[in-house]
């Protein structure tokens, strides 16, 4: 993606942030949002587009367009730089915390001068918020809660930000001629969903020319520590990245070496040392005479310890090595096996793509049924109304055939409503041929009445899916609390699936989750939940959890051929 694009959208995103700051009209805001969304991931550099071709970008009117060239030209935005110097700093430091919104900064500020977040944590604990207008037991606690997700997070970042800037350096290094092999090792290949640092693997004779190329990459802002063996780099936003550059014929067991979780590693180790043998990542030896043994391929070294190869995503020391050594290990879902998606939307309510785009990028991955799921009524701002949805049934009808070998599917995706239930009565929902019910509100509920909310809406016969179900957003917002245990026997007992939701912020149903639901019995659907063209590259990270989660294609019910889901679809009430 270009550079240009990601900071373009990044100003209209603060722009957006800063008018609700200010009281801006709520509609504009969600323009302003819409458009940031367009611009970060269109595919052309907007650096070079005219004021014509910014206005061609989906979403982007004349006005948008301008603050675009603006951009373009001068590096900033006018009215960003504005909005800045009436609004104090303090004021957009707290905004970043998850939780509290521009309003509640705004007050903060302005009643009892805090300015930071250290300052509104001490606020709290000294009990100052206390007694002020919109400021309850409760909101404390939340506030809290965005404070501590703020700070876990640290210098982390979601996965496709760190998968994207290593697939660029694994590119770039493999390209050198003296570079034999590369790739990215370290919790990335485990398909963590925030990623500390990246790690990267080369193989090669003459390391040095490889570690100066590293360093001379534009992104590279500074050079932490380097070396034959190992260089270190932090990136113009922050990020580390490690380079290890090690010899052809120990390139096995370094990917082994760097790819395990510790804990993973450690077993390995103790498996090694219980055979007298050494684990290192330049081979694994005899412990006596120090001989290699074995250190070209992964599967070697397995093999060595009596192991067969286990998939990077499931070294986490959590059974893996047991199942492994029994015979036991799943056949993980992948990419490929996927047949469909059942989830996506279309600029008809928050996407910012056509219908008939967002079918043929379906259609690019080669899929085989496809659902498009705008969103339904109950969540106003998208202001979705009944004879927009039946239109659009239509205009999906008249698409069938276009793409042979496609079927399109219409669905939405509904609200799960405070008390479970959802958008629409019985007979208009029985016109579709999939929903998808998902939590947009009221995140705070206990977890007494969470429970009861979603194991309601599990209940619902025309309930096929539940959506991102902990409704989390990392770094953002923590998962809704509810008794998982009580919603996964409802899911397996009524036949609901439950979703992995491929977006990076969300990666939900987690992955920890997701292995707890299966021993219960429940199906699953790894849906994009797409809202651009972009998006659809985002099933690897939803594929990545269901992985983690030790999902084999028969619990995914995407992977099914259209009659065998259809047959899931014909829930009875």
């Amino acid at each position: 993606m270009a550079r240009a694009n990601d900071e373009a959208a990044a100003l209209i995103q603060e722009l957006a942030d800063l008018l609700s700051i200010t009281g801006g009209d709520a509609f504009k805001i969600r323009a302003y949002e819409k458009a940031a969304r367009a611009v970060a991931g269109h595919p052309d550099d907007i650096a070079g587009l005219d004021l014509a071709g910014l206005r061609r970008i989906p979403t982007v009117g004349d006005a948008i367009a301008k603050k675009l060239l603006d951009y373009t030209t001068t590096g900033t935005i006018r009215q960003v730089e504005e909005l800045r110097a009436q609004i104090p700093a303090g004021v957009r430091a707290l905004t970043a915390i998850p939780t509290l919104g521009p309003k509640k900064a705004l007050t903060l500020y302005e009643e009892l001068g805090v300015a930071s977040v250290d300052e509104l944590a001490e606020a709290i604990g000294a009990g100052r918020l206390r007694g002020l207008k919109g400021f309850g037991a409760k909101t404390e606690e939340n506030i809290l809660h965005g404070i501590e997700l703020m700070r876990q997070s640290g210098d982390r970042v979601l996965i496709d930000v760190a998968a994207e800037l290593a697939e660029e350096i694994v590119a770039a290094l493999s390209a050198l001629p003296g570079c034999l092999r590369c790739t990215y090792a370290g919790s990335l290949r485990r398909m963590r969903e925030t990623i500390g640092d990246v790690d990267i693997l080369a193989a090669a004779t003459e390391p040095r020319p490889i570690m100066e190329a590293f360093t001379a990459l534009p992104f590279v802002a500074e050079v932490i520590g380097g070396g034959d063996k190992k260089t270190s780099v932090r990136t113009a936003q922050g990020l580390q990245v490690d380079l290890r550059v090690v010899p052809p014929e120990s390139w096995g067991a370094a990917l082994q070496y760097f790819t395990g979780s510790q804990a993973h590693n450690v077993r390995t180790r103790e498996i090694a040392v219980r055979a007298g043998l050494k684990l290192s990542e330049y081979g694994l030896f005899d412990a006596e005479s120090g001989e290699l043994i074995v250190s070209e391929t992964e599967e070697e070294v397995y093999a060595r310890l009596g192991l067969p190869w286990i998939p990077p995503v499931l070294r986490q020391d959590r059974g893996e090595i047991e199942a492994a050594r029994r015979g036991e290990l799943p056949r993980l879902v992948t990419v490929e096996d996927l047949r469909g998606d059942l989830h996506s939307h279309t600029d008809l309510t928050d996407g910012i793509a056509t219908l008939e785009e967002m079918v043929a990028a379906a259609a690019e991955r080669g899929l085989s049924y496809y659902a498009v799921t705008d969103h339904a009524p109950n969540l106003f701002m998208q202001r979705m109304t009944d004879e927009k949805m039946l239109a659009q049934r239509e205009r999906v009808r008249a698409l069938q055939g276009r793409h042979p070998g496609l079927t399109l599917l219409h669905g939405t995706e509904l609200n799960i409503d405070p008390d479970g239930g959802v958008d629409w009565d019985a007979d208009f929902l029985a016109g579709f041929d999939v929903c998808v019910a998902s939590i947009h509100s009221h995140f705070t509920q206990d977890a007494a009445d969470m429970t009861r909310r979603l194991v309601r809406a599990c209940e619902n016969p025309h309930v096929h899916i539940i959506g991102h179900p902990t409704a989390r957003s990392l770094g953002r917002r923590r998962p809704v609390d509810a008794d998982w245990d009580e919603v996964f026997k409802a899911a397996a007992r009524t036949g609901t699936a439950l979703e992995i939701d491929s977006f990076p912020d969300r990666l939900d149903l987690p992955a920890d989750l997701v292995r707890r639901a299966l021993r219960h019995g429940v199906k699953f659907s790894v849906d994009t939940d797409a809202h651009s063209l972009a998006d659809h590259r985002n099933i690897r990270y939803g594929i990545g959890t269901a992985q983690r989660g030790w999902l084999t294609p028969d619990d995914v019910i995407n992977t099914w051929p259209l009659e065998k889901l259809r047959a899931f679809l014909e829930k009875t009430p």
